[in-house]
């Protein structure tokens, strides 16, 4: 089993910044893609950006430009550098885990709250 654990959300002003970071624990060899979706109210969660174990990332196209994704392997830590922040970036965002590079997300954090102020 893989536990997810995020920190860093928050309250911050439109066009201000913030820095998510989801660190894993128990049996972490088995991780390989890792990515941050996020659900707002009354919406589903979607995709923000995903970064396979090689380092490939893919982002939403609403946060192309603004958003980075990154791991650091040796501290089994996800990041996602938001920045440009706009109103509708507010949301639950997630950290989820995959086994594999193409397959499901199989293991999903508790979420912390983005709230973006206008």
């Amino acid at each position: 089993q893989v536990q997810l654990v995020e920190f860093g959300g928050g309250l911050v002003q439109a066009g201000g910044s913030l820095r998510l970071s989801c660190t894993a624990s128990g049996s972490v060899f088995n991780i390989n893609r890792m990515g941050w979706f996020r659900q707002a109210p009354g919406k589903q969660r979607g995709l923000v950006a995903t970064i396979t174990s090689g380092g490939s990332t893919n982002y939403a196209d609403s946060v192309k430009g603004r958003f980075t994704i990154s791991r650091d392997n040796a501290k089994n830590t996800v990041y996602l550098q938001m920045n440009s922040l706009k109103p509708e970036d507010t949301a639950v965002y997630y950290c989820a885990a995959g086994t594999s590079d193409f397959g499901p997300y199989i293991y999903w954090g508790q979420g912390t709250q983005v709230t973006v102020s206008s």
